[in-house]
């Protein structure tokens, strides 16, 4: 049987080193985009730098998975929009042409349910209109539709993620995991509102997938663990997780939307995001719903991981990260 071959932009991120372990453990031959000398769980570095103007092709294979991007940030508001659109569109079009140039068929792009919009009150799947609302989710629909429709691969594949968890000491859940250990997260009330999010590890599924089914090809696929959290909820199981007591009381929404409007006129004034402000308590208590009952159906993804069932490692690892 012939050894498959694979390219990974961004293997040395949180879900690009997993992925590339994944592929070895299958038997696959992986070459990595990395800087020069960097080490990791992959056969071969190649030198390819997403946003670069020159590039050079891409060795042959049978698939690339293109994580390398800018991600969204905390301040992204106030970020140059230019800087979203020369990595993640641009870099896209660059790694298409390189794939392009040697005949690589398949093109698994990771891209964001933030190209879709902020979400809404009801669960959104692939067939929802999109309207992005940031910088990021632009940049991230715009690079979509060069590999859906820039007729640069036969084998066009895009993955639409809700917020990644697993052992990672970036992101949301991290930073809202210290805040409450450090009883600095004001304890919200229960809104009703549903989020949803998914393990890094059936990230990687997912991604494998994507690579290997036919019924793939030129697919948008959402890709969440199937079930959607409450803020109010997240925040118990982090306090059960912690071994510490869940707070009986909870801020009104009133007094944090006063505190959200501070926050506001904070950033204004100095011109950059205060820690809470109307973005920040949006994120923490609207909804941000999405369906991924397409990929299951179609492509048998079936998740493995939870939430509740995660924290604990999640909270093991970053003990150990401060250790």
């Amino acid at each position: 049987m012939t050894e498959k071959r694979f390219i990974v932009t961004g293997a040395s991120g949180f879900i690009g080193g997993l992925l590339c372990q994944a592929l070895l453990a299958e038997g696959g031959y992986v070459a990595a985009t990395a800087q020069a000398g960097e080490q990791g769980p992959w056969d071969e570095s190649i030198s390819w730098r997403v946003g670069d103007g020159e590039q050079r092709p891409f060795p042959k294979a049978d698939a690339v998975f293109h994580l390398a991007g800018k991600a969204h940030a905390y301040s992204e508001s106030y970020q140059d929009e230019g800087e979203y659109f020369r990595i993640n569109t641009e870099g896209t079009r660059q790694a298409l042409e390189a794939a392009r140039a040697v005949g690589i068929r398949r093109f698994v792009l990771f891209s964001s349910v933030k190209a879709m919009g902020e979400g809404g009150e009801a669960s959104l799947d692939e067939s929802a209109s999109c309207h992005p609302e940031t910088p990021y989710g632009e940049s991230k629909l715009a690079a979509e539709k060069l590999v859906l429709e820039g007729g640069y691969v036969p084998e066009p594949v895009v993955l639409r993620l809700s917020m990644v968890y697993g052992n990672t000491q970036k992101g949301n859940l991290p930073r809202m995991i210290r805040a409450v250990e450090k009883g600095q997260f004001l304890p919200l009330p229960e809104v009703g509102n549903r989020r949803s999010m998914v393990h890094v590890e059936d990230v990687v599924q997912a991604a494998m997938l994507a690579a290997e089914k036919p019924e793939a090809i030129g697919q948008i696929y959402i890709v969440t663990d199937g079930t959607p959290y409450s803020t109010h909820q997240i925040h118990a199981w982090i306090c059960e997780a912690l071994g510490k007591q869940v707070p009986a009381w909870s801020v009104p929404m009133p007094i944090l939307h006063a505190l959200a409007m501070v926050g506001d006129g904070i950033g204004f004034l100095r011109r950059r995001r205060f820690m809470f402000d109307s973005d920040a308590l949006d994120k923490l208590v609207g909804p941000a719903w999405y369906s991924s009952r397409k990929i299951e159906d179609e492509l048998e993804f079936s998740p493995r991981h939870h939430l509740h069932e995660s924290l604990p490692g999640i909270i093991r690892y970053l003990h150990g990260l401060n250790a």
